[in-house]
Parts: structure tokens; sequence; C-alpha cells
């Protein structure tokens, strides 16, 4: 599914702790809380293959032994590179990932937003058709998150006001970064969310709206998922 035109990298986060999700209950790593049936990064590696990218750079924190022996079984077909690093915010994690994927256009992701196989690949056919120089964020407006980044699109799909307190969509845990990458000041940033802001003030951010994302940070974010997939054959599809 990617372009002949340029090769495709790809890059996962997974290096959250998932503590909201380990006060529900759940004691394995984040990325392998079962949903549908299947651990998160399961789901993130298959929409990855459906979409034509076998080459991945994927962030682990240093807590993650279930799923970095999930993948040594799982996960053969593709070329894995794998961070092993706890990391101080979710902007550190990103940051490291897209350094990692310089030089051609990266779609980054994180493990915990799930959604359909088939939103997932036109979100790359998608941002592969805007301006070369262009970031692309996949962004839905099902909001389920407790605290979603807002954002509005134009006509056109650029976002305007991005973290804003009212916008039509909310971003969705998808990330096209083009191969020359414009760059915001300063590295310390607390959350990727403050990052990306910035970089809006700087440069055109474009945004491709999917009708359905979940964002997996409670046990009611699971549910809701599944519940979702008996409904409509969602997750996997």
């Amino acid at each position: 599914m990617t372009s002949n035109a340029f090769p495709l990298s790809g890059g996962i986060i997974a290096a959250g702790l998932g503590t909201r999700l380990r006060a529900d209950g759940y004691r394995m790593s984040k990325a392998m809380v079962p949903v549908g049936g299947r651990p998160l990064i399961a789901h993130a590696l298959d929409r990855f293959r459906a979409a034509g990218v076998v080459s991945l750079t994927i962030i682990l924190n240093e807590e993650s032994d279930d799923c970095r022996e999930w993948l040594d079984r799982n996960a053969r077909d593709l070329d894995l590179d794998l961070i092993v690093r706890s990391t101080s915010s979710s902007f550190a994690s990103f940051d490291i990932v897209a350094k990692r994927l310089a030089g051609n256009p990266a779609l980054i992701t994180t493990v915990d937003s799930i959604l359909p196989v088939g939103d997932f690949r036109r979100f790359v056919q998608s941002a592969a058709a805007f301006p070369k120089d262009a970031i692309v964020l996949g962004v839905t407006p099902h909001v389920e998150d407790e605290k979603p980044l807002r954002a509005t699109l134009d006509a056109e799909g650029r976002i305007h006001g991005l973290g804003a307190e009212r916008g039509t969509h909310v971003t969705a845990g998808l990330y096209w970064l083009p191969a020359d990458r414009p760059t915001a000041p300063g590295t310390g940033f607390a959350r990727l969310r403050d990052h990306l802001k910035i970089l809006a003030d700087r440069a055109p951010i474009y945004g491709v709206a999917l009708p359905l994302v979940y964002d997996i940070d409670r046990a009611q974010d699971i549910e809701a998922a599944e519940r979702a997939a008996r409904a409509h054959e969602s997750i996997g599809k």
C-alpha cells in the first residue's frame, strides 16, 4: 500500500506504563493488554502489515519483558528495530522513534489506538497525497479520551486550533512525518501534544478524519472497543 516513489518506515510507541489499566486490574505491560482476545501490539502490527509496511521501529519500556518475548515469537516476518528504554514522557518516546526513522517519510502510531485496518490503510493513502513536506495527523470525531487533544479541520484538511478548548475532531494517535521535517524549539516537552501545538504554529499540519478510533487507557475503553467490534466487526477488519 505504500507509494513506489519512496520507502515508508513505521514506528510504534509502546513505552507507556499503562498506569490506569493496572489500576483496573491488568498486570501485563500495556502493549500486551488484550482487546478482542489479542494484545494491543498484535493489532498494531496487523495494521502495518495491511498497509505494506514491514520495517518497524518499536520503543518499549524496560518492564516489558512479556512484549519482547511475544515479538520474538510472533513478528519474525517483520524487520524490527526494537528500542528498550523507559522514557520520561510521551514526547521523549516519540522523539526517539522519529529520529531513528529520519531520512524517509515515516508513519508513527501509539500502541493503544484501536481502529479498523481499512481505516488505517486509508490514512496511509490519504497522508501520502498531501504535499511532500506535510505533517499529517489521524483525527476522529469519536471522543473517548479523558483528555483529548482537540482540532478543527478546514475544507482542505488543514488543522486549525490544535489544542483549543473546542474542536470538530480529536487526535487519534497516528502521525505521518515527511522526510524533511520542521523542528520546534526546545526538546524537553513534558507531553507530545505540547510539541505538536508548537509545530502547528510554525507550519501547516493536516488531518485525515477517521470515523472510529478507541484510545485504550482504561478497562471501560476495552469494553467499548469490543462492543463496537461485535456490532460492526471493526477490530482487525
